[in-house]
């Protein structure tokens, strides 16, 4: 048994006391957990495992620790109601925002913080991480940082403004179906489940192999192709609200059907409409990451994750990770937004812990 070994599992085993002794029962059973876990996995893997196990668990740890600091600056930081509500923010919540801040900063500050131009070539083919190349370099030489942070900016915006046109579709007309009722709801039903009878993801190939691969094509393609899904949901929920009585009072008013709609509809309908936005925001962003990855999304030489974790597949066979760090920042951000997603739907629900 190695000496690392036994301080691995004599800190286990000490800091599951010291849990049990000033009962924090959270913090006992993740560490029993993680006992019982490393026991099996060292018996089985031997020490190699349990370093893993230990680096792992370390990051977790370092993540926590960063994200409390984080949430407790915000509510030194923020005025009144903005604090409150940091102060009741989860982990989860806090370490989401930060990574989509981080995200937001390397996506507007890219040329400033990016060592290098988005396709200057400045080593040999796949490179390995030097002083001058942090992670190294791609298939064509360039460096892999620089293009990673280039990344954000055109795989995270132009996710974001296909997102907000599905979204400005589909809610409109949403609204219109579930305000106006009669043969305007039917046909723009109609219309919406022959869109999504048809696989999004074969749709889009199809429409992407007709009009081109340019960013606004897309953009219109995957927009087009998830409206339908907001649509049915702006729909559902402005269905409820239309039935009620302010509603028949503001039509008795002689109100017009559009100022129901801006005043009277839409601000009862922002807490479900901004959840859903985060979440089919990280559908949108995995969906042209997927077309990149397959030749028909964002076109080179423009940086974007997708493309990247094709471009550098091959150093898989020789076990490189470097193909993995765009695929790490894809799986980041979507983690990332969907637990401040959770964090809001819990907040808009009027749940309390």
């Amino acid at each position: 048994m190695t000496a690392f070994t036994i301080i691995y599992f004599a800190f286990l085993i000490t800091a599951s006391c010291a849990a049990a002794f000033y009962k924090y029962k959270s913090a006992l059973l993740l560490l029993f957990t993680l006992l019982c876990v490393s026991l099996l996995a060292g018996l089985l893997g031997g020490s190699g495992v349990l370093v893993n196990i230990a680096i792992g668990f370390g990051l977790l740890a370092a993540a926590g620790g960063i994200s409390y600091a984080f949430r407790e600056s915000m509510v030194q930081i923020l005025p009144g109601e903005g604090a409150k509500l940091m102060r009741t923010a989860p982990l989860t919540a806090a370490f989401g925002l930060l990574v989509i801040i981080t995200y937001v900063i390397a996506a507007v500050f890219a040329p400033v913080i990016a060592p290098f131009g988005e396709a200057e070539v400045v080593g040999a083919s796949f490179a390995p991480a030097d002083d001058v190349m942090i992670l190294g370099g791609d298939q064509l030489g360039r460096d892999m940082f620089s293009r990673l942070i280039y990344g954000a900016r055109n795989t995270v915006g132009i996710a974001m403004m296909t997102t907000a046109i599905a979204f400005t579709i589909g809610t409109i007309a949403g609204l219109v179906a579930a305000s106006a009722g009669g043969w305007v709801d039917q046909v723009l039903g109609r219309i919406v489940d022959t869109l999504m009878a048809i696989p999004q993801l074969i749709f889009a190939l199809l429409l992407l192999t007709i009009v081109g691969t340019s960013v606004v094509n897309l953009t219109l393609v995957i927009a087009l192709l998830y409206s339908p899904l907001i649509f049915r949901l702006a729909r559902a929920v402005a269905g409820n609200i239309v039935v009620m009585d302010y509603i028949e009072a503001a039509r008795l008013r002689g109100e017009k059907t559009w100022y129901i709609i801006a005043r009277e509809v839409l601000p009862n309908i922002t807490a479900p409409l901004a959840a859903e936005f985060g979440l089919r925001f990280c559908f949108v962003f995995l969906a042209i990451s997927a077309l990149s990855f397959l030749g028909l999304g964002i076109q080179p030489p423009t940086a974007d994750w997708g493309s990247m974790v094709r471009e550098n597949a091959t150093l898989i066979s020789f076990g490189e990770i470097t193909p993995l760090i765009p695929a790490a920042a894809i799986a980041l951000l979507t983690v990332a937004v969907n637990f401040v997603v959770d964090w809001m739907l819990h907040i808009s629900s009027g749940l309390k812990e």
